[in-house]
């Protein structure tokens, strides 16, 4: 059996969901119909660490919201799929747009949308409040709730796998 550093340690891209990974899944809707949501700052920067690694950036959501894409746009994720009801086949032009293969990915997912992207990639992660049928094809949960640090988490986890961690924290310890 194979361990999750050895899972993490070639991985080329982190692929994510937002609702309940990047946010706690929480939906916060306006009187006028818009849409907000929570994004926790120590996932952005574990995002813009794990980026400047050499490590790409996507987003496949089952929603679309424009926040997501101000989101996306300042932490450098390069790739953004909103609006998505069939995330396998927003992964298939993922991998298409990028020339990497399924095996070069982590994805991290937190309800069963995303098991058909998870059971693909060579390094599936779910959060802790995930149906156990999500956590169950997970390689690992992260002790961390969506929205609430559990990117931030995988992407140290990632970072560290690399052997790049210190590196990627050494500015901060000068």
């Amino acid at each position: 059996m194979q361990t999750v550093q050895t899972l993490a340690r070639p991985v080329k891209m982190l692929v994510m969901d937002v609702d309940g990974v990047l946010t706690d899944g929480s939906i916060y809707l306006t009187d006028s119909g818009d849409e907000l949501k929570a994004f926790n700052s120590q996932d952005g920067l574990g995002l813009t660490l794990l980026r400047k690694s050499g490590v790409a950036l996507a987003i496949i959501s089952g929603r679309k919201a424009r926040c997501v894409e101000v989101r996306a746009q300042a932490l450098g994720v390069a790739h953004v799929y909103q609006g998505i009801g069939n995330k396998a086949e927003a992964f298939a032009q993922l991998l298409a747009d990028t020339g990497l293969s399924a095996a070069d990915c982590a994805y991290i997912g937190d309800d069963v949308i995303d098991l058909p992207v998870m059971r693909q990639v060579g390094f599936a992660v779910a959060v802790p409040d995930a149906p156990n049928l999500v956590r169950s094809h997970a390689h690992y949960v992260t002790g961390s709730a969506g929205g609430r640090g559990a990117v931030r988490e995988l992407c140290e986890l990632i970072l560290h796998a690399q052997g790049k961690l210190d590196d990627a924290l050494a500015v901060y310890l000068a």
